[in-house]
């Protein structure tokens, strides 16, 4: 197994895991009764709010909706592809290997 191979390998479920995640965080703003504190909601949040924060700086609430979590779906969905997709960067480097 080469280091291209390691990487995808790694990195194919670990995007998969924080795009499932932020997923959750969309359908959880739905829910604003929901605490965020407390179990199996902060499993969800945790890892999520490092990204959410900086993001809400600068895109602000539309209609009182926080679209910051589907921006980050989108980044991470696109990054994914780029490295890991049919034609990706990883994916091709491991072919040529």
């Amino acid at each position: 197994m080469t280091g291209v191979d390691l990487t995808a390998w790694i990195l194919g479920p670990v995007l998969g895991l924080i795009t499932f995640l932020f997923i959750f965080r969309i359908i959880l703003t739905w829910y604003p009764q929901v605490d965020l504190n407390r179990l199996p909601f902060n499993l969800i949040a945790w890892p999520t709010e490092p990204f959410l924060i900086p993001l809400r700086k600068v895109v602000q609430p539309i209609g009182g909706v926080d679209i910051t979590p589907i921006i980050w779906v989108g980044i991470f969905s696109l990054l994914r592809e780029i490295l890991l997709g049919q034609q990706g960067l990883l994916t091709m480097l491991s072919r040529v290997n």
